[in-house]
Formats: structure tokens, sequence, C-alpha cells
């Protein structure tokens, strides 16, 4: 998605985002928590930006939730997939991350999934 492309909304999110990733990258020893939000989902990576991998991935959209009957599109819905990120992720050796909210504010879904991730046992 382009910046000069979509609605207002959409352009003045593409430009945070822009500007948080200017700031952020992801290594192999702190690797980028990358999240995203829809209406009805959300969805969060944990990327390595140096060789450029996808190291775990969770979503409203898994199995695992959907079978819990998880709302991707509610705060409760976030904290499952915060959760579940970190758990993922301590499988894997992995502690410490950056977050990257995606150009999204730092409030709702957002916070409660960053929030359940370090009741997990990230660090961010």
């Amino acid at each position: 998605m382009g910046i000069a492309s979509g609605s207002i909304k959409e352009r003045r999110r593409a430009r945070r985002r822009l500007s948080i990733r200017k700031r952020l990258s992801g290594t192999a020893e702190r690797p980028r928590v990358s999240v995203y939000r829809s209406l009805k989902h959300i969805h969060c990576q944990v990327i390595d930006d140096d060789a450029a991998r996808t190291l775990v991935a969770a979503s409203s959209m898994d199995s695992d939730l959907r079978a819990q009957g998880v709302d991707g599109g509610t705060v409760e819905g976030a904290k499952a997939v915060g959760a579940l990120i970190a758990k993922r992720c301590l499988e894997k050796d992995i502690k410490k991350v950056v977050l990257d909210r995606g150009g999204f504010l730092y409030h709702g879904r957002v916070k409660a999934l960053a929030d359940a991730a370090r009741e997990g046992g990230l660090e961010f």
C-alpha cells in the first residue's frame, strides 16, 4: 500500500507505519513483533529482519483459538493471541523482542495483545 492511495485514515496510518519502521528493526537477538489488526481479526508475527524470516506467528484465525471460540475483534481475543504468541516464542527460546504496532495506536486491542505477551514472559 502506497501512501498516496486509500482514504485519509489509511494514508495517515501508512505514514505512521513508515515512521515507526524507520526506527525499528528486528535482529536475531531481539526480533520484531509485528501487529496487524483488522475489524474482525488480529495478527501477530515475530520477525528477524536481518535474515528476512518469520520466526513465530499467531492470529485470531489459528485453529487453536478458533476451537476456543475466540473473537479477534475484541480485547479478549487480542489477549488470547498475545498469550499464544508469548507461549510460542518461549518454546523457541525467544524472550526479548521489539514491538512494531504497525501504525496503529497503542490502545485497545494492540495494547491488550502487548500486555498479554508481557504477562506470558516476553520482554519489550
